[in-house]
């Protein structure tokens, strides 16, 4: 099912609004609640999957299309890395992400149908550890173990009462529910820096795959499962500006490209399955005051496009010293 794409450019740091051709359904009918439950929980479990890593591509990511009345799909992340010294090369990293999706059911009994809007609100948070093995001077290769763990709520704009009296069908969890969401699995990193008084250059490939089960959950129903991979390439180049200063060290510009392919179980949610993004801003030298350890920040203006999909976003970043 094709329908009229669009797009729109909000002026927010950390936001992106995309046009496309929406691949989840409309809406779905319940009357084998308990199988129709089940599905979408385990779709907003796959939707996880964009904010479950690192990623300049989805890590602020809004679809929608009004016109049609399809499902809407918000995501935002915050998350980054480090290497502790080159002594010693333990690697940690972090991810905080929260999605809203919003399907829509349709209740039936017989004649009498209702549509119900719900809203999906899930929030994920995963840790990586692992360790740097140099390769050359200025590559690295780095395994990295990830665990995972978030909630997904529903809320619902008519009583659940409502709804079971008219369609024999128990709706509860959609109400009052929620479902909690664990997850292992691993990620392999190639990372190329090389920084020159002149320039400096940032280079990572990277392949990661982790599967979420449902936990803790006294709605059987509603259970779910989802693997989750994606393959990235991110690249920075940064370069001081001739002749230009601030705070006493030379003010940067930032160019940069980043793509990501979506291999997993969130590809069939949404139906994206690449994201490419350029960039370009500008980078301020703080180092030598140092304010709240906050060596350098970035601001980058990206324009991301991929299958069926385009928009721009402006996103911030900073380096702790």
């Amino acid at each position: 099912m094709k329908h009229e794409a669009w797009a729109r450019t909000l002026v927010a740091a950390g936001m992106m609004c995309c046009a496309y051709h929406c691949a989840a359904a409309d809406g779905q009918i319940v009357n084998a609640a308990d199988a129709r439950l089940q599905k979408r929980a385990s779709g907003v479990m796959a939707l996880m999957g964009y904010s479950q890593t690192p990623d300049v591509t989805s890590g602020a990511l809004s679809i929608k299309n009004t016109a049609t009345g399809n499902p809407s799909f918000n995501n935002t992340s915050l998350g980054g890395g480090f290497t502790i010294s080159d002594s010693v090369p333990l690697y940690m990293e972090g991810t905080l992400g929260w999605a809203r999706y919003d399907p829509k059911f349709v209740a039936t009994q017989g004649s009498d149908s209702r549509v119900i809007p719900t809203k999906w609100n899930s929030a994920i948070a995963t840790v990586g550890v692992g360790w740097d093995f140099r390769l050359a001077e200025h590559l690295v290769l780095r395994p990295i173990v990830n665990g995972s763990y978030g909630r997904v709520r529903s809320d619902i704009s008519i009583g659940s009462e409502v709804i079971t009296n008219r369609t024999d069908v128990n709706l509860d969890f959609l109400a009052h529910g929620h479902l909690d969401a664990a997850g292992m699995g691993g990620s392999m990193m190639l990372d190329y820096e090389n920084y020159q008084p002149k320039h400096e250059i940032d280079v990572e490939l990277r392949y990661t795959d982790i599967q979420l089960h449902s936990v803790n959950n006294s709605y059987r129903a509603v259970s779910g499962h989802a693997r989750n991979q994606n393959a990235s390439l991110w690249a920075r180049w940064r370069a001081p500006i001739d002749g230009w200063h601030a705070l006493g060290r030379p003010f940067r510009y930032v160019l940069e490209f980043a793509h990501t392919t979506y291999l997993g179980d969130e590809t069939d949610v949404v139906g994206i399955n690449h994201l490419t993004s350029f960039g370009v801003g500008v980078e301020l030298d703080s180092s030598k005051y140092n304010p709240l350890w906050i060596s350098r920040t970035r601001a980058v203006v990206r324009y991301v496009y991929g299958q069926n999909v385009h928009g721009v976003s402006l996103g911030i970043a900073v380096t702790f010293d």
